[in-house]
């Protein structure tokens, strides 16, 4: 038996032996609880997901998420402004949060016994948050700095932020999840309070425990805690699709402060959210043979693109491929490059296109698609040997409407997939008619 077949076969078996299945709750309010054991070191890492990011915004108060994200660090009714994170910091253990385009969350990461700390703080702030008119105030002159620092002053940031606009022409991921300058100068603090009543309620949030812990007893905490606080009713999900596009965008971005130029193709697939038996949606197979392409043109050093684009001299300096299947809206399978000096934007295009046609053409060979399925198998095992990791998995999962037990099963979904499969999605998803090409340039072409 070759030596990479033999190695997926061991990853794959390794999958299943990992941690202990996870046992899920729903109170009676609609909040779910998820807990996964994991007992091979007395720490736990607790999360709390909203099902609310930059995608359930509209104009006006783009950002608005990301803002109240700050704010749920400040005063509660029972905590004073930073007691929060002191009391963390006090018992040893590590927080934070995120906003994303699909959900906010936040996470302690600490020693097992201090769960019930975690699940006492964090249901304090889901229904107690008190926005003062200072506070909110200086916070939003923080955003505002934040957005200068890593977007206005960014080229590369304020570039890729204007390609996502022009990509997209009604999905709310045209919208930054920072949110645009204009709407945070202008944010007032009955909006943010607004949001925070309709989205932060507990049938609108899933905590997630993993480490080493009993979920038995986590659910008489949970109800305790989380249990009491009453459900409400959640604003109506509008939808906002994507109109169909007619034909190929291009993109010229010039601005002086790029230090090199570089090319930027977005194609517009779905993800595991699209799957179903509607018309002319896809089979769930298409999103895993999407997710081996990726790995195919851009898994490591011996992946495709490294390989006939990088290395020994080719036309580029850096060439990537991306995709995400778990978003909660159709989104992007993205490649990126940054052409040698010596070789243009429409040259480096031709050979990424070259990279592309070659996948659509003819499938990988067996040996090639077991070595990309190993390092994708390897990747998903490494993921769930750490605790933060698991429960980011999970947690992620529930948050675009997923059932968070897909990650059980994703090692067979991956190891199922076919050359032919993998050439099929190529064909079907990779073509003008849904690409935004962006040339991103210090100067403009002298053609």
């Amino acid at each position: 038996m070759p030596l990479l077949l033999l190695l997926m076969i061991v990853l794959s078996a390794s999958a299943y032996a990992a941690p202990p299945a996870a046992t899920e709750y729903k109170l009676s309010n609609g909040l779910r609880l998820i807990v996964q054991e994991d007992h091979r070191a007395p720490v736990a890492v607790v999360q709390v997901w909203y099902r609310v990011g930059g995608s359930h915004e509209h104009d006006g108060i783009t950002g608005i998420s990301h803002v109240l994200e700050h704010l749920m660090f400040k005063r509660t009714r029972h905590l004073a402004t930073g007691e929060f994170s002191r009391r963390v910091a006090e018992r040893g253990g590590t927080e934070n949060a995120f906003t994303a385009p699909d959900y906010t969350a936040y996470f302690q990461q600490w020693a097992a016994s201090n769960v019930a700390e975690s699940f006492r703080l964090e249901a304090e702030r889901m229904q107690h948050l008190l926005l003062d008119p200072e506070e909110v105030a200086n916070e939003l002159k923080v955003i505002r700095e934040e957005r200068r620092l890593r977007t206005d002053d960014d080229p590369g940031a304020a570039a890729f932020e204007q390609i996502l606009a022009a990509t997209w022409q009604t999905s709310p991921y045209r919208q930054p999840v920072i949110g645009w300058a204009a709407d945070i100068e202008q944010m007032q603090l009955e909006e943010i309070r607004d949001w925070y009543v309709r989205h932060y309620a507990p049938n609108n949030a899933a905590v997630v425990v993993v480490g080493d812990v009993k979920p038995e007893a986590l659910r008489t905490l949970a109800e305790e805690t989380f249990g009491k606080i009453p459900a409400r009713a959640l604003p109506l999900a509008k939808a906002r699709p994507e109109v169909p596009q007619q034909g190929l965008k291009r993109l010229e971005i010039i601005d002086p402060r790029l230090r090199v130029p570089s090319l930027m193709m977005n194609y517009k697939v779905p993800g595991l959210t699209q799957v179903g038996p509607g018309e002319g949606a896809p089979a769930e197979w298409e999103i895993y043979a999407l997710e081996v392409l990726a790995a195919l043109l851009d898994g490591g050093a011996s992946a495709r693109l490294p390989r006939a684009l990088v290395r020994n001299g080719g036309p580029a300096l850096s060439a990537s491929a991306s995709y995400a299947a778990s978003s909660r809206l159709m989104d992007l399978f993205c490649f990126e490059g940054i052409p040698r000096e010596g070789v243009s934007l429409a040259q480096l295009e031709k050979a990424f296109r070259a990279q592309i046609a070659r996948v659509q053409e003819s499938p990988p060979d067996a040996q090639e698609l077991a070595r990309i399925k190993t390092g994708v198998i390897a990747e998903s095992i490494y993921q769930r040997d750490s605790p933060f990791g698991q429960a980011m998995l999970i947690g992620s999962l529930i948050a675009v409407g997923l059932d968070w037990r897909l990650k059980d099963t994703y090692v067979d979904d991956i190891d199922a997939i076919t050359p032919a499969q993998v050439q099929a999605v190529a064909r079907k998803y990779f073509h003008d008619d849904v690409a935004t090409i962006a040339w991103l340039m210090p100067e403009a072409r002298h053609d």
